[in-house]
């Protein structure tokens, strides 16, 4: 525990001397970036050992604050979801160090460094914090760290816009928490997470509110409708630290919860499950409609959300129905999907962050061709758009593998075969149209001839921002191949959710390792006898002189870029077929006559619960406000009486 206060304390200070250094963009760039190396590299260190051993650590100590106290756990569940805060923070700040450089004379990057390290030790506290109180104060700086962070380039009205949508989003959220932690509180005793339960009357409505105020920062729909907004707003080595594990801590949250209410019952599953399936969707059906590749990336995060919140429904059922198989896997696939999520989400927002760098431009209309100009990122982006894919061998594939099992095992028996269906067309559908959306995103932004002067002047970035997505790159494999022995590994964390014995959770790890085992293998070895046709054909051709040409054109030996597939227009099939979901305008001028004029195809497809959901509620209570405006007369007398007012109710209230 020691070394988890240690490395909090090196990223505070680290990011502190960068704020003091931030007159030389230099020396506050690295000092920023090597303290948060160093810091996130310790604090490794107790997490692995507590995910390892199962053993929980302790630490606390008094503090002058009502119902507090500065009480930190490390158990499984905490240790778990540490080692991708830290791991993802890690490399996202080596990735910094050379995305930032861009920025020298244009910003004072000590800040930006002061509320990146903030926001990795606050979200290190919020894991580890074992009282109410501490919890929701690290839980309020983690929100303002990023906040800052989302607005880096606030000189331009559409971050100011995504970051105010975030501050509102989560202090809405927050409200609902304050609710919660009173509502065990008061019940409990005690705001420390030790002596917190629930009775029957209320595990239902703390469930909701944890649902709510957790969700929030999760991105469950339509709780999400501040992602889109401010990861694309933000510098992309945060993007993929907001996306790959901030939004995780909503997650851990709700599962912190869950093991308050035990025992569970049956319709949080069914209200998971459908809230879940609908984000799945839903997110990856925005994403299919975007043309700004942040923007897009941040929907796959809602889609991703999604995923595991299916595991954890379905988790859920199987414990409330008695069901270990049932729960063990898909909590085991929901659980691990944080992890692969945080690895592959995190490789494709670098990836974007490096397109972006290198060509200005983030809109997907203005690119193509980068994979001959940057072949290596090129690369690693198609690992990471495999990966989230869930297609083999990568991770993406092992963690929703699980949960297509644990649903399959059950269709057809009584009670769950509904949940088990719905589970299997869910991810069916999410995965169909994740496939199609990365074709898009690959194919427009990578493939092809460059539409524009931007893709024509993409250029390969530097080591220290294409060192981290190879990382990243590689923990998509290892996780893949070493996923029965992390599944083993697990075993401590499945026991601390689901209360069950090692037994219980052995039986049905066993049950699903060998198969894991064979499918992955049998897909590396794919890999590895394809990798090795292609040497052999470099070996033959060596020496050769190898002739190009272009392909066949239907007999036309002029093409352009205009003749390839647009976003707009590859999407476009599949957003007609939910366009009563989506809405998206279309702007076409077809070609007509002989002699045709250039034709064109724009669309653009606003969010829903925004534009009809959120919009409207906040319009209405802005117009309930200014009826308001009478009551403030200026004059301190009738604020006093306002105050006199209020405390007579509320001791009238007291003494009813």
């Amino acid at each position: 525990m020691s070394l988890l206060i240690l490395s909090m304390i090196i990223l505070a200070a680290s990011g502190l001397l960068s704020l003091c250094l931030g007159r030389n963009p230099g020396r506050a760039n690295a000092a920023g970036a090597g303290g948060a190396i160093l810091g996130c590299l310790l604090g490794l260190v107790p997490a692995a050992r507590v995910v390892a051993s199962g053993k929980a650590e302790l630490f606390s100590r008094p503090w002058d604050v009502p119902y507090g106290s500065f009480t930190l756990r490390l158990d499984a569940l905490s240790a778990f979801f540490l080692i991708p805060v830290f791991f993802l923070c890690a490399v996202a700040a080596l990735y910094g160090w050379g995305y930032l450089k861009a920025w020298y004379h244009r910003k004072n990057l000590g800040a930006s460094w002061f509320f990146f390290n903030l926001l990795a030790a606050s979200m290190a506290l919020v894991v580890s914090a074992a009282n109410a109180v501490l919890f929701l104060v690290a839980w309020e700086v983690m929100s303002m760290a990023s906040f800052f962070l989302v607005t880096f380039e606030d000189e331009r009205e559409e971050v100011r816009k995504a970051g105010w949508i975030y501050l509102a989003a989560t202090h809405l959220g927050t409200a609902f928490l304050l609710i919660l932690f009173l509502v065990l509180g008061k019940q409990a005793g005690t705001l420390d997470f030790n002596g917190f339960s629930a009775s029957a009357s209320i595990a239902g409505p703390a469930f909701l509110l944890a649902l709510v105020g957790f969700g929030t920062k999760a991105g469950f729909m339509p709780l999400h409708v501040w992602l889109p907004e401010a990861h694309p707003a933000a510098p992309s080595h945060v993007s993929a630290v907001m996306s790959g594990v901030m939004i995780k801590t909503g997650i851990y949250g709700l599962v912190r919860t869950l093991t308050f209410l035990t025992p569970p019952q049956a319709w949080w599953a069914w209200v998971l499950i459908a809230v879940s399936v609908s984000s799945g969707i839903l997110g990856v059906l925005f994403a299919l409609a975007q043309h700004d590749l942040k923007r897009l990336l941040a929907y796959h995060s809602v889609e991703n959300i999604g995923i595991i919140g299916l595991g954890l429904g379905l988790g859920v059922l199987g414990m409330a129905l008695d069901m270990p198989a049932l729960a063990v896997l898909a909590l085991a696939g929901g659980l691990l999907h944080v992890v692969n999520h945080a690895l592959f989400k995190g490789l494709l927002f670098l990836g974007a962050g490096a397109v972006a760098h290198a060509t200005g431009t983030r809109d997907m209309e203005h690119l193509g061709g980068l994979v001959k100009r940057m072949p290596q990122t090129a690369i690693l982006f198609a690992v990471g758009a495999v990966a989230i894919c869930g297609l083999p061998p990568l991770n993406g594939f092992v963690s929703e593998f699980l949960i297509y099992v644990a649903a399959f095992l059950n269709v057809g028996k009584p009670g769950i075969s509904v949940a088990a269906g719905v589970a299997v067309a869910g991810l069916a559908m999410i995965g169909t149209l994740a496939v199609a959306c990365f074709s898009k995103a690959f194919g427009v932004v990578f493939l092809g001839e460059p539409r524009t002067s931007h893709g024509e002047k993409g250029h390969e970035v530097g080591g220290a921002m294409r060192l981290p997505m190879a990382l990243l790159a590689l923990g998509c494999a290892g996780v893949a191949c070493f996923a029965p022995w992390i599944l083993q590994g697990m075993k401590p964390l499945l026991s601390l959710v689901t209360g069950l014995p090692g037994d219980a959770i052995q039986a049905p790890l066993s049950l699903i390792s060998r198969p894991m085992g064979l499918v992955v293998s049998g897909f590396f070895a794919l890999v590895a006898f394809s990798a090795l046709l292609a040497w052999i054909r470099h070996r033959l051709l060596a020496g050769r002189t190898v002739a190009r040409g272009v392909t066949w054109d239907c007999g036309y030996l002029a093409p352009t870029a205009r003749m390839q597939y647009t976003a707009s227009s590859f999407a476009q099939p599949i957003t007609e077929m939910f366009h009563a979901f989506l809405r998206t305008r279309k702007e076409e001028t077809a070609p007509q006559g002989l002699f045709p004029a250039p034709g064109s195809l724009s669309t653009h497809t606003d969010d829903v619960f925004s534009k009809n959901l959120y919009e409207p509620a906040f319009r209405a209570v802005e117009r309930a406000l200014v009826r308001l405006h009478g009551m403030q007369q200026g004059r301190v007398q009738f604020y006093v009486l306002y105050i006199a007012a209020t405390l007579f109710a509320l001791l009238i209230w007291n003494l009813r």
